[in-house]
């Protein structure tokens, strides 16, 4: 059972929190508690009513307010909190693609996980916000098999819950072959299945590989290719496998690899927190024996580490 850590709040108002928000926002002193209380406990939707009562009620915009009350990370978590999810992605991959380095394993966590219906909405909301077209600018700011593959995923055309046993041993040999030769067909190849063919389908290809190979793919892929289109491949398929799973090893990379990467930890608890959130918590927990909870506590400070605490949503057995 696939569960977040944010629902929607009961006996909910939003009248009654845009004033809160405004006072906290409007003092001398900004009041980030309580800023904290209201947009980590009320669900995507009812944030989205809290910013319309908002502008209701002081003729401003909550977003601008919160910018330019906040500063750091705390601002990035609170802002990241107001768009609604496809918009939030838009936002995410905009500034991947136009920063001043494309900021890539952000381009994989996204298009590697997203549904077609995800996936379509993030276009949407990129062309409205950006007017530019997603596509075409992962096309212009990335290169190679791992733009080719980025640029698959995002036309968000997978197959939805269609399996075939029969062709599932053939894709299975049409990927061991691309470990073996790697050459530009074999890799065009590799990655129209990865891209394409359903979940479903795609557990029983890695199933047939092993068969086939006597080797996990994630390993035979880890042996043939490098860069990141290679971490591209790699997250596919872990998705394929448990999402959860992928996303809890990449807030541990992100925790312990980079000395706190803030962006990827921020993106993931936001992106996820309604979705499987709860779920990436306990494979972290299960895989790596600290809660997410801990290592949070144990890397960030401040109102920062209590919005992040609240957005993951720890139990008392979790410190």
């Amino acid at each position: 059972q696939i569960q977040g850590t944010i629902f929607p709040a009961p006996n909910f108002n939003p009248i009654m929190d845009a004033q809160l928000l405004g006072g906290a926002l409007q003092g001398i002193s900004c009041e980030k508690d309580v800023l904290i209380d209201i947009l980590t406990q009320r669900c995507n939707s009812q944030r989205l009513m809290i910013a319309e009562a908002y502008r209701d009620m002081y003729g401003r915009d909550l977003i601008t307010d919160l910018k330019e009350n906040l500063s750091h990370h705390f601002k990035e978590v609170m802002v990241g909190l107001m768009y609604p999810p496809a918009s939030y992605d838009a936002h995410e991959l905009w500034h991947a693609l136009k920063g001043a380095d494309t900021e890539e394993k952000c381009l994989i966590d996204i298009l590697a996980s997203r549904s077609n219906m995800e996936i379509f909405q993030m276009k949407e909301a990129y062309l409205m916000q950006y007017n530019n077209d997603l596509q075409q600018d992962i096309d212009s700011e990335t290169s190679g098999h791992f733009r080719d593959t980025l640029m698959n995923l995002a036309q968000g055309t997978r197959m939805e819950g269609y399996a075939d046993p029969s062709t599932a041993a053939q894709d299975a040999m049409i990927l061991w072959e691309a470990c073996q030769q790697k050459t530009g067909e074999h890799k065009n190849m590799l990655q129209m299945i990865l891209c394409n063919k359903s979940y479903q389908q795609l557990w029983m290809v890695f199933q047939e590989f092993q068969n086939i190979s006597g080797q996990d793919i994630v390993d035979a892929i880890n042996e043939c290719y490098d860069g990141y289109f290679h971490e591209l491949l790699v997250a596919i398929v872990l998705c394929v496998r448990d999402k959860p799973s992928y996303f809890a090893y990449r807030l541990h990379n992100a925790i312990h690899d980079f000395g706190f990467h803030n962006k990827t930890v921020i993106r993931i608890l936001i992106a996820r927190s309604e979705i499987d959130l709860m779920n990436i918590r306990q494979r972290y927990k299960e895989r790596y024996g600290k809660s997410l909870f801990h290592d949070i506590k144990h890397f960030a400070s401040g109102h920062y580490e209590s919005a992040l605490l609240a957005i993951c949503a720890g139990d008392a057995e979790d410190y």
